[in-house]
């Protein structure tokens, strides 16, 4: 009998404990179903505010950078790719260079190159101004980078000894003292000053073209930088060279080569001359 009832009061107890149980079961399922529409929810909502996100990551050009752009998606992306990321083997990537880079490029007609060599040649700009200036626009918004001040004359207010003074430190090494260029090592040479307009030598400073080296303003200040320029132009381009023909200004090498072909063969025929009259 004492059997039967702990049976009975058993089988009380397990029916008793089994709506707890299947009340855990039902919590525990609708927790899960809760965290999956939570994660469908939050899916939901990137998909709808991703794109706006991304759109505000890359906003719209200006006036003039949409025109730059459509010149460059003509004349440019052969070499530097679609995106200015530039193409192996062809030209360098454009993102960071700024508005400098182009503008000392394009205004002096190096860019585009005509045929890849040691050195891009100063020639005949093949775009105007104004179309130099967009594509400027352009790779500065796409990228950022070192920007020309507005203006000109850029060397209005420059000391013209202070930039002597550093044009011999940090130019005349390479574009010699009287700013005609110099050759350099594999086929590269620093050019001549003289065609350079101020905008082209500020630009030249910032971003360093080729083997030049970049004269920030970290390097230089702009005042630092309106100096050289007021040196460059008022000076050296207007140098009436008293000492007689400057032989393109080329340094001691032009000016030691003329000296033996022209002195030495005077002394050879004044020395047959002599020999002929003894």
């Amino acid at each position: 009998m004492t059997s039967d009832n702990d049976r009975r009061r058993g089988l009380l107890a397990r029916l008793r404990g089994r709506p707890a149980v299947r009340s855990r079961g039902r919590r525990r399922l609708g927790a899960a179903v809760r965290l999956i529409a939570a994660l469908m929810l939050a899916g939901g909502a990137y998909t709808v505010f991703a794109p706006g996100a991304q759109a505000q990551d890359n906003p719209p050009l200006t006036g003039a950078a949409a025109e730059g752009k459509a010149l460059f998606d003509v004349s440019c992306t052969s070499c530097h790719g679609r995106n200015a990321q530039g193409v192996e083997g062809r030209g360098p990537s454009l993102i960071g260079v700024g508005a400098a880079s182009v503008e000392f490029q394009v205004s002096s007609g190096r860019m585009p190159l005509a045929r890849q060599e040691a050195q891009a040649h100063r020639k005949p700009p093949v775009f105007t101004d104004e179309q130099t200036r967009q594509l400027a626009e352009y790779i500065q918004e796409l990228g950022g980078g070192p920007v020309v001040p507005t203006g000109d004359d850029l060397h209005e207010d420059g000391n013209i000894a202070a930039g002597g003074e550093l044009f011999r430190i940090n130019c005349a090494s390479c574009h010699s003292l009287g700013g005609g260029g110099g050759a350099l090592s594999s086929g590269k040479f620093a050019p001549s000053l003289h065609p350079a307009t101020d905008r082209q030598i500020y630009a030249a400073m910032l971003s360093g073209p080729q083997n030049m080296p970049v004269f920030g303003d970290n390097q230089l200040t702009p005042e630092q930088k309106a100096n050289v320029i007021a040196y460059i132009q008022e000076t050296l381009k207007h140098d009436q060279d008293p000492g007689g023909f400057n032989l393109g200004r080329y340094g001691p090498s032009t000016e030691g080569l003329a000296i033996f072909l022209v002195g030495i063969v005077a002394l050879v025929f004044a020395s047959l001359w002599i020999a002929g009259k003894s």
